[in-house]
């Protein structure tokens, strides 16, 4: 049975459903556009409502910014839901969810006036950046990438197994040289001092004070440089092997699960083998 909207060309649905939900016509990508710049405004009025002499002084202007980008991802996540044939099974995807996280922590609002907890879940606004991956013509560099790191997987976990060793046993060796009085309280202790000094993030809470200890600070030092490379270095090492042609991706959306990315001589689609 057919799911998509009725097949009249002229039919609102199916027009609205182009335009929202695909971006291979001048009107979608010109909406997809549009979306982004209303997502970014949006995000930099959060940011700029957290600075305290500016809250001050334009908080109610922000706040009501706010109000009128939350409105119009409302209205949008709505209109989604009514062009679609299977509005649950969108509201129930995961580009479903972010829509609605984009509208309900200024809605929750409403109900917890005056709760510092709101503060958490106003981070959750920034998820509607995620609503650029709905542009499909940045897929087969994302694929391109994550072959590079699923080919590279198991030497990335035979090198962090044997970092994962270094840290304990030098963490460990810390704790017996240094002891208690010099911040190393514990095996965990010290192996997160291990892990700070060997990532050269040197948070400088816990410091040894031995000749000892120093020494062995200062090569743990030297080899966090010899080590930060090797990750970059592997997946790089594949993505520069020579490959086959890469396909190219049509920018064709599923009107059941609203995946895209498919490639060009694609029929079905890939996620739910719905017919495209």
């Amino acid at each position: 049975m057919d799911i998509r909207p009725q097949n009249n060309p002229m039919h609102w649905k199916q027009r609205a459903y182009r335009i929202i939900f695909e971006s291979d016509t001048p009107a979608g990508q010109a909406f997809d556009t549009v979306l982004l710049v209303a997502i970014v405004l949006s995000v930099l009025t959060v940011m700029l409502e957290s600075v305290a002499h500016i809250a001050a002084q334009h908080g109610q202007f922000l706040r009501a910014v706010e109000w009128v980008f939350t409105g119009l991802f409302l209205v949008e996540y709505i209109i989604r839901l009514v062009v679609v044939r299977r509005p649950l099974a969108y509201a129930l995807s995961l580009l479903g969810i972010i829509d609605l996280l984009a509208v309900l922590p200024t809605l929750a609002s409403l109900a917890m006036i005056g709760s510092h907890y709101l503060v958490v879940i106003r981070t959750l606004r920034l998820l509607r950046v995620f609503r650029i991956f709905k542009l499909g013509r940045f897929v087969g560099e994302g694929e391109f990438i994550v072959d590079a790191l699923k080919a590279s997987r198991f030497k990335i976990l035979v090198f962090l197994t044997a970092v994962l060793t270094i840290v304990i046993v030098i963490g460990t060796f810390m704790y017996v040289v240094e002891g208690g009085k010099n911040g190393f309280t514990s095996i965990p202790q010290s192996i997160y001092w291990a892990i700070v000094t060997l990532t050269t993030v040197g948070y400088g809470d816990i410091s040894p004070v031995t000749v000892l200890g120093r020494t062995m600070a200062s090569i743990l030092m030297i080899l966090g440089y010899a080590i930060i490379a090797v990750p970059t270095g592997i997946v790089s090492a594949q993505m520069a092997r020579p490959t086959t042609d890469a396909p190219t991706f049509k920018q064709a959306t599923c009107h059941i699960c609203q995946a895209n990315g498919h490639r060009d001589d694609a029929e079905f689609c890939w996620n739910c083998g719905e017919k495209l």
